[in-house]
């Protein structure tokens, strides 16, 4: 869709580079990178040009099924407290990452690794031979000027697929120069806190050298200063968090230094609000990225531009995710495979106006109206097929969705949260959490005060941890977010056991009706009855109306199959055997399985390195 990721697939012609291809086979399914064409090394990095084409492809593995496009942004980020992820037993495929019992041998898990490499691999290609350029040092202004915005760019690309390497898989494989035949593939498993200290001195670095957003007159598919500072509070977080060694999370002792850098980083783009800031309507953001127009506010920091209806150059956003569309003949088709955790539609209080952006109760069959759903099929919302201008009729499965990497309003809560951290629950802190909630109470500062506590630092932490589940779902976040404060098990734990109160209408679910009713107006689902009063007693469908299954569709088997596949299940006087399709079915605390396995393609050939614990 986008001019900025079109360009430069208008441009493969001179793009990849005949310097990589000599690399040994040891390493060749993860480091290896096909060059594109004849041209040298020498030849590309001697203009300006051919150090721009070089620097877009290091872009390019961002994109497409293997990234951004689908398997990062949909398979690896979720079972949590959000979403669930393709529902069913695990596999030797996406539902194996979502259930958390992937394989070593899942091609899901390998091609991942391997695109994210090949990012690695590119941007060392440009980090190493733009400053060696002479145009670099002895060029015009404008040349210096843009070559070194271009190194600074490859510096930040570089982090972000090592971060996201890093989050995924631990302690991996690290290497900053380009790869070269007869150099030693058998990389070891590198220190993941000095891997993430050398890209956050990247970053500082980069920060240096590219302009901000208003100076670069780009739309947010390239780095711009903002997206660095941003990203560097982002890795600073994560070097600062919990992770995982064995099956143990620790954290370590100098975790408050990157605090501090979290902190700074965000304090400085809080005060640069004319290049980016929170859009003032939550709704318009999301319209907006469903509609490919772009954000006046430039919430969105930096997202990864996709194009061309290609498994190597688009998304599938609102395609696999976002309602089920049934051979719609306006809308077209979805599969709607991540669904909404049921608690978390009553995480949302009824004013929030997030709910309604973020969870979208309702399918289209081909009659091209609404349908309500059940209380356990409800999907999520930000990316819809149907939101799309203008409608794509049809089974193509490539949206042209972009995916946003970082937003505003994740700086404004970082800054909230390094704050607190460092300092306790200070007025800057719970400010800067009380903007974003005001936005998502439609600017109602005072509705969104109610119930918020900031008393203490343990207070303001957990409401921070509470509104970035709010402010992010479906985003790709939670997870992390989770994992770096080691909650994962315990909010994964907490959320099955909701599930089972829901169930029986236990407090705090006494008033989630059993049923809900709607009807059709003008294409669209109305529905006839609060989603927070209990049901009538007549639970017949008054006339005009559909009855749905609402807390009913929350029952023994669907509590039962939140546990391990096999795992026999007593709720009162049923009694039911798991098949393990449900949340997090196979997470167990304690068995290393919050990382992936890496992939056994690689192991097979680099003995220098070691599997995660679990697998």
């Amino acid at each position: 869709m986008k001019s900025f990721i079109s360009t430069y697939r208008a441009a493969t012609t001179v793009l990849l580079l005949a310097g990589i291809a000599g690399l040994a086979t040891s390493c060749k399914d993860y480091l290896d990178v096909e060059p594109l064409t004849l041209t040298t090394t020498a030849a590309t990095f001697s203009t300006v040009s051919g150090a721009t084409s070089a620097v877009l492809g290091a872009y390019d593995p961002l994109s497409g099924d293997n990234t951004y496009g689908t398997r990062l942004s949909m398979y690896f980020p979720y079972d949590t407290d959000e979403m669930i992820s393709s529902s069913g037993t695990f596999d030797t495929g996406r539902r194996g990452i979502a259930r958390y019992k992937a394989f070593a041998n899942n091609t899901e898990v390998i091609n991942p690794w391997n695109n994210l490499y090949q990012g690695v691999e590119r941007a060392n290609i440009c980090i190493e031979n733009i400053p060696q350029m002479e145009l670099y040092t002895k060029g015009t202004s404008a040349d210096t000027a843009a070559l070194h915005r271009l190194y600074g760019e490859a510096l930040t690309l570089r982090a972000q697929y090592y971060y996201e390497l890093i989050r995924n898989w631990g302690d991996v494989p690290a290497q900053f120069t380009p790869s070269k035949s007869g150099q030693d593939f058998n990389l070891p498993n590198a220190d993941r806190n000095v891997t993430l200290t050398k890209l956050i001195d990247d970053l500082y670095q980069a920060e240096k050298l590219v302009p901000y957003r208003s100076a670069a007159g780009l739309v947010n598919e390239r780095i711009t200063k903002g997206a660095v500072k941003a990203l560097r509070a982002r890795l600073a977080l994560q070097r600062g968090g919990y992770s995982l060694h064995g099956t143990t999370m620790t954290r370590a002792s100098d975790y408050l230094d990157y605090y501090k850098i979290a902190r700074q980083e965000c304090l400085d783009l809080m005060s640069k609000r004319t290049e980016h800031t929170l859009n003032p309507s939550f709704s318009d953001l999301w319209r907006g990225v469903n509609e490919q127009r772009h954000d006046v506010a430039n919430e969105i920091l930096f997202e990864v531009g996709m194009t061309g209806s290609t498994a190597t150059g688009d998304s599938k956003l609102g395609y696999y995710n976002g309602p089920r569309l049934n051979a719609s003949t306006i809308y077209g088709s979805t599969q709607g495979a991540v669904t909404v955790v049921p608690t978390y539609f009553y995480a949302f209080d009824s004013t929030d106006v997030r709910r309604d952006i973020t969870v979208a109760p309702y399918q289209i069959p081909s009659n091209n109206n609404q349908a309500g759903v059940a209380l356990n099929t409800i999907y999520d919302g930000k990316f819809r097929r149907d939101w799309h201008i203008p409608p794509l009729p049809g089974t193509n499965n490539y949206l042209g969705y972009n995916w946003p990497i970082i937003r505003f309003a994740d700086v404004l809560l970082m800054y909230a949260e390094a704050d607190n951290e460092l300092n306790g629950p200070t007025t800057a802190a719970v400010a800067a959490l009380k903007e974003v909630r005001t936005r998502g109470f439609g600017g109602n500062a005072t509705r969104a005060a109610v119930g918020l506590n900031t008393s203490t630092k343990a207070d303001l932490f957990n409401a921070i941890v509470n509104e970035r589940l709010l402010e992010f779902g479906s985003e790709g976040i939670r997870k992390y977010d989770l994992l770096r404060w080691n909650l994962l098990g315990q909010k994964l734990a907490d959320t099955k056991a909701s599930l089972n109160l829901m169930r029986t209408g236990a407090a705090p679910y006494q008033n989630v009706p059993l049923y809900q009713y709607y009807k059709v107006v003008n294409g669209m689902v109305q529905w006839t009855r609060s989603f927070y009063k209990p049901s009538p007693t007549n639970t017949t469908a008054p006339s005009g109306t559909t009855r749905v299954n609402w807390r009913q569709s929350i029952d023994a088997t669907y509590v039962a199959n939140l546990q391990p596949n096999g795992t026999s299940v007593t709720l009162g006087t049923t009694t039911v055997t798991s098949i393990g399709s449900g949340l997090a079915a196979e997470f167990v605390a304690g068995q290393g399985r919050e990382l992936l396995p890496i992939p056994q393609t690689t192991l097979d050939t680099d003995p220098a390195l070691k599997q995660n614990s679990g697998y």
